[in-house]
């Protein structure tokens, strides 16, 4: 069994703490998935786990062993980064094979890895070359086959995906995701796009300022959200968030809707206080002609269509629809929703209220 386990992980640099106090499980063979905006420490956290960065207090466990102090080689990990840092004058199979060449395993067994690391990502037909005759998506594909050739316990990922273009973001997505379906180990993997979380994690978790805010299943994240950050980072485009006000009568008011009033849970707060109602945009209806809520721009993209919407005093909110448009650009609408599928949130903390 190899999973990894962090116990109050600390990394400080000098008096700044950027890690504070990290406790986090993952199993063996599980897809685990950091995620957050730039600055919130998930690249830091793994590099801690790569033993690229001392950890300041706490410990680190790879499957039964503590690797908190043990140097990088050690730990039975190897690491994928955003950058190739592949050896422009090698060919793809010399790439492959230089960290076990260098290591002096023998030639009959550095041969039979590549060859298994190469079936595994279809390179066969690129062994030959030298990288600057691949594509970038080829490139990092040879960056993954040299990560699997040494046989590591943990898979590490620091966005490796962030110097492709859409399409082959799209496509190196799927290839990672059926690498880890055919070799079963463990992969930590950083990305700050949330679509690259949901689509590839069995586990996901969520970093903010060096904390951790949450962590779940992509759906149970999305479904079920802890906080107002998570509920807006998960999910594009993300959340909408309607800033109401508590009745006397146990609703909340929504002045940018016309007044709408919606039942909240049973934990609102007093009455006068304020709430965000959150609300996804495939939640939201247009109603023509029936509102005062400004429609002003649209955002066709074939089978879906985003519109942006603008509440007398209220800020932006996104309506995402399908079929043909209902309203042109310009005009005045309104908005209905089903109050199920609505999420409250303190507006002071941002904690859920269920």
């Amino acid at each position: 069994m190899t999973g990894v386990t962090l116990k109050q992980a600390v990394k400080k640099y000098g008096d700044t703490q950027v890690i504070h106090n990290i406790d986090l499980d993952i199993d063996d063979g599980e897809f685990c998935v950091f995620v957050g905006p730039s600055g919130c420490g998930k690249s830091t956290l793994l590099r801690m786990i790569a033993g690229l960065e001392e950890t300041t207090a706490g410990t680190i466990q790879i499957g039964e062993r503590d690797v908190t102090r043990l140097d990088p080689a050690e730990r039975g990990v190897a690491m994928v980064f955003q950058t190739y840092a592949l050896y422009p004058h090698m060919s793809v199979r010399d790439n492959m094979g230089f960290g076990l060449r260098m290591n002096g395993h023998p030639k009959e067994e550095i041969a039979a890895k590549v060859a298994e690391a190469s079936r595994i990502l279809k390179l066969d037909d690129y062994l030959d070359r030298k990288p600057k005759a691949l594509s970038g998506g080829q490139r990092q594909r040879v960056a993954i086959g040299r990560a699997i050739v040494r046989g590591p316990e943990v898979f590490l990922f620091d966005e490796p995906l962030s110097n492709l273009d859409a399409e082959l973001r799209v496509d190196m997505r799927v290839e990672i995701a059926r690498l880890h379906k055919e070799i079963g180990a463990t992969m930590i993997y950083v990305t700050h796009d949330q679509v690259e979380a949901m689509t590839l994690a069995d586990k996901i978790v969520v970093l903010r300022a060096g904390r951790i805010e949450q962590v779940g299943s992509p759906m149970d994240l999305y479904k079920d959200p802890d906080n107002k950050f998570v509920a807006g980072f998960i999910g594009s485009p993300s959340m909408n968030f309607i800033r109401g006000t508590v009745t006397a009568n146990g609703t909340v008011a929504l002045p940018s809707l016309g007044g709408t009033e919606v039942k909240g849970p049973a934990s609102l707060p007093a009455q006068g206080r304020e709430v965000f109602v959150g609300l996804r945009p495939q939640h939201l209806q247009i109603e023509p002609e029936k509102g005062e809520i400004r429609l002003d721009i649209r955002e066709q993209l074939g089978g879906v269509s985003y519109d942006y919407l603008l509440p007398p005093g209220g800020e932006k909110i996104i309506v995402e629809s399908r079929g043909d448009a209902v309203a042109p650009e310009g005009t005045s609408v309104g908005l209905s929703f089903d109050p199920a599928d609505a999420m409250f949130f303190d507006a002071e903390t941002e904690q859920r209220l269920r």
